[in-house]
């Protein structure tokens, strides 16, 4: 790796890895099922919430929180050799490191929702809880892969045309 290879203390990704993460499908897969698992967020967060609040539709509910876990279980595997194809490793490459530990836990947390209901191991309010747990994890989650899209646009070169223009407007 050559100096021009490292990223910079402020930088996200170097020319390479920049290079890497255009070229590969895996970001267009990322950027499809990111939404669509929001989506079924936000739809399951209602469920989850009314049955919290009234005690029915706890079936709904459930099922529209399996429906965020295998979405979340496709978006981490998908997610996993996106990070491997653009930084080398599968998980916690340091440009991402703090958002694959948090998505440990919103793992942890969703998988735990899965066993208890598969086994019977908690109550409809009991689940519903463990649900939003999950969920505030998940949106703690997401915030941070935000703020990181964000940063890498911000990051992102600019158009030598669109520089020239605004140069040359500065300089009128």
């Amino acid at each position: 790796m050559g100096p021009t290879d490292r990223p910079t203390r402020s930088s996200l990704y170097t020319p390479a890895e920049r290079a890497r993460r255009d070229a590969t499908r895996w970001t267009l897969v990322q950027g499809l099922l990111a939404p669509l698992q929001f989506l079924v967020f936000l739809v399951s967060l209602v469920l989850v919430l009314r049955t919290l609040a009234t005690g029915e539709g706890a079936e709904a509910a459930n099922l529209s929180v399996i429906a965020k876990t295998l979405l979340l279980y496709a978006i981490m595997v998908t997610g996993s050799i996106w990070e491997k194809v653009v930084f080398g490793r599968y998980l916690f490459a340091p440009a991402f490191f703090w958002e694959d530990v948090v998505s440990m836990l919103v793992l942890a947390l969703h998988t735990a929702y899965l066993a208890a209901l598969g086994f019977g191991l908690l109550g409809t309010t009991a689940l519903m809880l463990l649900a939003l747990a999950a969920y505030a994890s998940y949106a703690v989650n997401a915030t941070q892969f935000l703020l990181k899209l964000r940063a890498a646009r911000l990051q992102a070169p600019r158009p030598a045309a669109v520089a020239d223009m605004r140069l040359a407007g500065a300089s009128r």
